[in-house]
């Protein structure tokens, strides 16, 4: 994990790689769990059986479930210290290129786009991009807008 001493040195990281996250093991349980948190129950995602002779050959994590996995990757890749708070504001761009199959490993790399200073903070813009251990192209990119509060 990479820290940085407030935002000085943050906006100073702008334009560079932060790192990488840990890898992490998608399971159906997570999957399944997500899918009665959404209510998304499409069966390339639950339905294990069904999902075999499907277009992926088993069950794929959903696109969005990839994306709420971001801040527990990033939070594993740096940390800004002397901040109050960091609130998610949004993303500019969020794309799935490649879909995440059942027992998948995946981790997140990280990339300061832009930090833009307000009179209570920051806004920084962070391109995530999230692989697939073994694949060939990324499983999602997100380009992650969130508020820095010293």
């Amino acid at each position: 994990m990479q820290t940085f001493n407030g935002l000085d040195e943050f906006e100073q990281a702008v334009g560079s790689h932060l790192g990488y996250s840990e890898w992490h093991t998608v399971t159906q349980g997570q999957i399944n769990l997500f899918a009665e948190a959404t209510g998304d129950h499409q069966w390339i995602h639950v339905d294990p059986e069904k999902a075999a002779s499907g277009p992926f050959g088993t069950t794929i994590a959903h696109g969005y479930l990839t994306l709420s996995l971001v801040p527990k990757l990033v939070w594993e890749i740096y940390k800004v210290d002397g901040l109050s708070m960091g609130v998610n504001y949004g993303s500019n761009k969020v794309r799935f290129p490649s879909p995440v199959p059942v027992g998948s490993r995946i981790r997140a790399g990280a990339e300061l786009v832009e930090l833009t200073r307000g009179p209570n903070g920051a806004q920084a813009t962070v391109r995530i991009t999230i692989e697939r251990d073994g694949g060939d192209k990324p499983v999602c990119v997100a380009e992650t807008v969130s508020v820095l509060v010293p």
